[in-house]
């Protein structure tokens, strides 16, 4: 397993303080049927409007799903946007005292009206945003100043999230990281998009975009330009900002890292299905400010950000990625060298991933357990594999050890090895892990995945069964199935042997 899969294992929860442009996203959607009588514009039948943390509430959301405790620090103003903020981030479970009422100024909010073409895909078609860009008065940079005071202290790592809404000034940036720097806290910042980050100066790392990065930089360049091209990019933020860190997110590209008195690396990403890039430079950003407060090195970091915002551009809209999914699908990318063979440890993370994602209104995944011996793979396996797969959501095939076979079935088995018998199950479609137990049986591994679904033969009564009565208890159910009839392992050796 990878350094970076280790470190995900060993994961810890961690503090953090969000500091920046707090905002509400409104979501109108509905559907789109007809144009207008009176303009030749597309009518919205609105059919429900959801209230959703956005901006740097959008960031905080990010950090919770990464098991983080999370103190907000930003501004709203005195209206019914405030109530519906503060209400969305209480429901993350954020610490939303850190956010000052300022009465002269709205709560910045952004209604998007989304409409369903045919009624199939969600489709933005307009958005509407209430906002002042005005910079915050003297009194209320005291108030945030104080807020930040009282958590610093515990926190791990602090966040600037800059939409350049007026919250995030020079005066005010240039407190926050003074104060975080002395206190000995890391400070990641996610840029507005401006001609100069002097206000950023003495930050530990800052995540600009591409055309971000140009701009402050005022160092162009063409399209579709290599990574490579934005080693000068991010040798100037480093030099100019005194950063220890710069990372230019380049879109499919991946990103590029530059650490202060190293070379460029760059490093890539996945080709992902593009629905929607809303909020992937706050999962940047959540990302990167997680893995460094587990101690994870700059180059893993990068990574760990960059499979979280593949993920987060295959939603639609800002919806926060939890740790389990991200791990998973760093995991997934190993199946090319591992098959689907998991530890015991990798199989529980992948479990909590699928049971955590339930996008779209789809139903929890139901996860299903079969377990056996799987000697010599025959066609009465696969029939029961396939049938045991269709009873939920993902299939998970429990073998035992080579050690564990040879107690059961005597010193002449096992045929294959379990690492044998893992590679050919892990070439069964309807298989999505395959993991291997030591024990005689499969209790304490089923106690530890909690199947939703446990399979076994109809030749085993159910009190004889291993796990069945822990599976029931917990409010899942077991299966028995008929077999083929004429195939079995043993039968197959001893025919081998007698020829």
């Amino acid at each position: 397993m990878s350094q970076l899969l280790e470190k995900l294992a060993a994961w810890k929860p961690f503090r953090a303080v969000v500091v920046g442009d707090y905002m509400l996203d409104v979501m109108v959607f509905g559907n789109v049927d007809r144009l207008a009588n009176d303009a030749p514009v597309p009518v919205l039948h609105v059919q429900r409007v959801e209230s959703r943390a956005g901006g740097s509430a959008n960031v905080c959301a990010d950090l919770v799903a990464l098991k983080a405790t999370v103190t907000a620090v930003g501004v709203v103003g005195e209206d019914d946007s405030a109530k519906a903020l503060r209400a969305e981030l209480a429901k993350s479970g954020v610490d939303a005292a850190g956010l000052v009422t300022d009465p002269s100024r709205p709560t910045t909010t952004k209604r998007n009206l989304i409409g369903l073409a045919q009624h199939r895909h969600a489709q933005k078609m307009f958005r509407v945003d209430e906002e002042s860009r005005e910079p915050v008065s003297a009194a209320v940079v005291e108030r945030l100043l104080a807020a930040l005071d009282k958590a610093l202290a515990a926190t791990d790592v602090v966040c600037i999230e800059d939409y350049g809404k007026g919250v995030c000034t020079s005066e005010f940036c240039q407190a926050v990281i003074k104060r975080a720097k002395a206190a000995g806290k890391p400070v990641l910042v996610d840029p507005a998009a401006l001609a100069d980050y002097a206000r950023y100066a003495g930050a530990t790392a800052i995540t600009p975009n591409r055309n971000e990065a140009e701009k402050a930089t005022a160092l162009p360049r063409p399209d579709g330009a290599p990574p490579e091209a934005y080693n000068e990019v991010a040798s100037k933020l480093v030099e100019q900002l005194g950063l220890e860190a710069a990372v230019i997110t380049l879109d499919k590209s991946g990103a590029l890292l530059l650490e202060s008195g190293q070379e460029a690396r760059t490093v890539p990403t996945v080709a992902r299905t593009i629905y929607d890039v809303t909020g992937a430079g706050d999962m940047v950003l959540a990302a990167l400010a997680a893995a460094r407060a587990n101690g994870i090195d700059w180059y893993d970091s990068v990574r760990f950000a960059n499979a979280a915002a593949g993920l987060e551009v295959e939603e639609f809209g800002c919806v926060p990625i939890a740790l389990e999914r991200i791990h998973r699908d760093l995991l997934l990318r190993e199946r090319d060298t591992r098959g689907k063979l998991r530890t015991w440890d990798e199989l529980v993370v992948e479990v909590a991933a699928l049971r955590n994602h339930t996008a779209n209104g789809k139903k929890r995944p139901e996860v299903v357990l079969a377990n056996g011996c799987f000697d010599v793979l025959h066609a009465g396996h696969v029939s029961l594999l396939r049938r045991a797969a269709a009873l939920g959501d993902f299939l998970v095939v429990a073998i035992n050890a080579d050690e564990s076979v040879r107690r059961l079935k005597g010193p002449t088995r096992p045929i294959y090895s379990a690492a044998d018998r893992a590679q050919l199950l892990g070439e069964l479609e309807c298989v999505g892990a395959v993991v291997i137990f030591d024990q005689d049986t499969p209790e304490n591994l089923i106690q530890t995945v909690k199947p939703d679904v446990l399979v076994k033969g109809r030749q085993y009564r159910l009190e004889d069964i291993p796990g069945a009565a822990f599976v029931q208890a917990s409010g899942g159910r077991v299966e028995l199935l008929d077999v083929v009839e004429g195939k079995s392992t043993t039968r197959t050796v001893e025919r081998i042997r007698s020829t």
